[in-house]
């Protein structure tokens, strides 16, 4: 599952219109249904905000079903490939000692201060 077919699974789970949860998480209804038909893929700080409306953690709309799949996933082995095979491990490795709120809130930081470089 991408993260638009989970906004929108976890969205009808908990009988939400699209317009509500695009009024509480400070959407257009226009975009939340780009992210739920899979047109988009919403920036970090909009996957807080509509985890917050929905009362999920984060993780829970960025969490990828594929029952049939045990090898690394596409994006990620794009990634790795990207960034190099040590700065992964290193990037990894120090992920495991912080808690998934760290995670979020440093990715957030990251986030903020690359859109201050613009």
């Amino acid at each position: 599952m991408t993260v638009g077919d989970n906004i929108r699974k976890y969205r009808e789970a908990q009988n939400i219109s699209k317009e509500d949860l695009a009024l509480k998480a400070r959407l257009g209804v226009t975009t939340l249904e780009s992210y739920e038909s899979n047109e988009r893929v919403p920036e970090l700080d909009t996957i807080l905000k509509i985890s917050t409306v929905l009362d999920i953690p984060a993780s829970e709309l960025m969490e990828f079903e594929d029952e049939n799949d045990t090898n690394i996933d596409y994006e990620l082995e794009k990634l790795i490939q990207e960034i190099g095979v040590k700065s992964s491990k290193l990037i990894l490795k120090k992920a495991r000692d912080f808690s998934e709120q760290d995670v979020l809130k440093a990715m957030n930081l990251l986030y903020e201060l690359n859109q201050q470089k613009k």
